[in-house]
């Protein structure tokens, strides 16, 4: 569980443009509000949002295997800390920070701040497919597959 609110937690930090580190100002504007599917390198993958209180909701699917999986995290899960973004994840003993590196003008590359291999790519994604709150359990790649026939 508490991989799977990282990963989600990852996404609250971002930037626009050109390719390079972000800081925590750049990386709240260029995620705020918008949809991100991510990759992770275990093979974990799916979509969120973060919200301008910090909450996150998307989905996940966990080492690429199973069912995808919706879930919210609530306000001030993601916080800015000087110049880091950080995670407050519930019954961690651990409060995660990350780097941020923009590779794209429509996505990044989100790491665990020590530990650059374990990292998450995020693209932004067509708004157009988005299944807004739970009472729709069909997850976002569900309701996207069903856009797509």
């Amino acid at each position: 569980m508490v991989r799977e609110i990282a990963v989600l937690v990852v996404l609250a930090s971002a930037l626009p443009a050109m390719a390079g580190e972000m800081t925590a100002s750049e990386a709240r504007h260029f995620v705020i509000g918008k949809l991100f599917n991510y990759s992770c390198f275990d093979g974990t993958r799916g979509s969120a949002r973060v919200h301008l209180d910090g909450s996150v909701d998307g989905s996940m699917q966990a080492q690429g295997t199973g069912q995808m999986r919706y879930g919210v995290m609530p306000a001030a899960t993601l916080r800015v800390e000087g110049e880091r973004v950080c995670a407050s994840l519930p019954n961690s003993i651990m409060q995660p920070c990350f780097y941020l590196e923009r590779t794209s003008a429509e996505s990044f590359r989100g790491s665990l701040s020590g530990f650059s291999f374990a990292y998450c790519d995020f693209v932004r994604r067509d708004e157009r497919r988005v299944v807004h709150g739970p009472r729709n359990q069909k997850q976002f790649s569900q309701t996207a597959d069903k856009n797509n026939r």
